[in-house]
């Protein structure tokens, strides 16, 4: 049977025609007004290279490698605001100057004919007063401290300073920074936004049970505890329409001390609440951190969830190509977001494709500084052939 399969060459249709067995991950799927080629997607990774908070040029590398005609990308996490920051070297969009430096980064990929969004994000109280402006208190949901916590892979310890409570007329200013930064990330030539609303960062610190302890109208009840993630979203569709909006969650995980009593219950109100908004779509993370877990053991657990929701699907947690097909072929998810295996692997749709073996990513070089180095050095199935 002829089948489309994706063949990785530059210059030439992303796409050819060959008698082939076709993976559900590399079909073609519609996302809103985009065509995606295939259902990869590059996850949102922290890289921590952008200097001083702004994008650097050899991050249009790290891209562009990564970028497939008709492929979904979705940029590290972007911070919105001075008082968003909560570690170094992260990027922003919130100057004009964090702006301009995104614009050939986003050309480089558009230039491959990938699709690329941007993360927004505001740490909340995952930060120290070193990141603040004039070494105020990070600001959250509530004035309970972080407790201490192992950085992801167990590298380091992160002490984090007790946050101050955001007093409800204070939380406007909040929703408008993330508009002002979904409307930079447009103008710097992004297809669209990823609300960062997952693992204990502000969001999340606002929805999670066990860390919004507020007595206002943004606390208590489920409702009240979603109302600022809503309003958000509100904010930024009636900024860049909803079409270029999608938004991360992560009911389930309780990564950054963020959990919640009744996560199903919170995944599920919220899918069912997006829906008013027409968003594009939810990023949902499995509940699971180890690698040697398979992430398709916990699709029951989102699947009530992916029923609820009207819009695209996407997953992410630990896939590899035989889960992450799996998933799609039975029609738990419609797009699967992969981060160290596609970091470790610029060229994952092809590797994918032909069923070749992949590179092991270094945990060590995960959150350095170097531009090169565990960041581009990686390399494609060709250089290890």
């Amino acid at each position: 049977m002829e089948k489309k399969v994706y063949n990785g060459e530059e210059g030439e249709d992303h796409f050819k025609y060959h008698s082939t067995t076709l993976i559900p991950l590399l079909t073609p799927y519609k996302l809103g007004i985009f065509q995606l080629s295939h259902r990869i997607v590059l996850a949102p990774l922290t890289r921590q290279r952008s200097y001083g908070n702004v994008p650097q040029p050899h991050a249009t590398l790290y891209y562009s490698q990564r970028s497939t005609r008709g492929g979904l990308l979705i940029s590290e996490g972007t911070v919105i605001s001075e008082t968003g920051k909560g570690c170094p070297c992260t990027p922003g969009i919130w100057t004009r100057e964090q702006v301009e430096a995104w614009k050939p980064i986003v050309n480089a990929v558009h230039d491959k004919g990938g699709i690329f969004f941007c993360q927004i994000w505001h740490s909340g109280r995952v930060s120290t007063y070193d990141y603040q402006p004039n070494g105020e208190a990070p600001i959250s949901s509530t004035d309970k401290p972080l407790k201490l916590q192992l950085r992801a892979g167990g590298i380091e310890l992160n002490a984090y300073s007790p946050p101050r409570r955001l007093k409800a007329k204070e939380i406007p200013e909040v929703v408008n920074d993330f508009k002002v930064a979904a409307m930079n990330a447009i103008e710097a030539g992004f297809d669209g936004v990823e609300i960062h609303g997952a693992h204990g960062y502000l969001i999340d610190q606002f929805l999670k049970d066990r860390v919004n302890d507020r007595t206002d109208e943004y606390g208590g009840s489920l409702e009240n505890r979603c109302k600022f993630a809503l309003q958000i979203v509100e904010a930024v569709c009636s900024a860049i329409g909803p079409h270029r909006v999608g938004i991360k969650l992560s009911p389930f995980d309780t990564y950054n001390d963020a959990v919640d009593s009744n996560p199903l219950e919170l995944g599920l109100y919220m899918a069912e609440a997006l829906n008013q908004n027409g968003i594009s779509y939810i990023h949902m993370v499995v509940p699971r951190w180890e690698a040697t877990e398979d992430p398709s053991d916990d699709d029951d657990v989102l699947l009530p969830i992916r029923k609820a929701f009207k819009g695209c699907f996407m997953v992410g947690g630990g896939y590899n190509r035989k889960t992450g097909s799996k998933v799609v072929e039975e029609n738990r998810a419609d797009l699967v977001a992969y981060g160290r295996s596609f970091l470790a692997n610029p060229d994952l749709p092809k590797r994918f494709e032909l069923n070749a073996s992949l590179n092991e990513y270094n945990r060590e070089t995960f959150y350095t500084d170097d531009p090169v180095v565990g960041y581009t050095d990686y390399p494609f199935l060709e250089e290890t052939a």
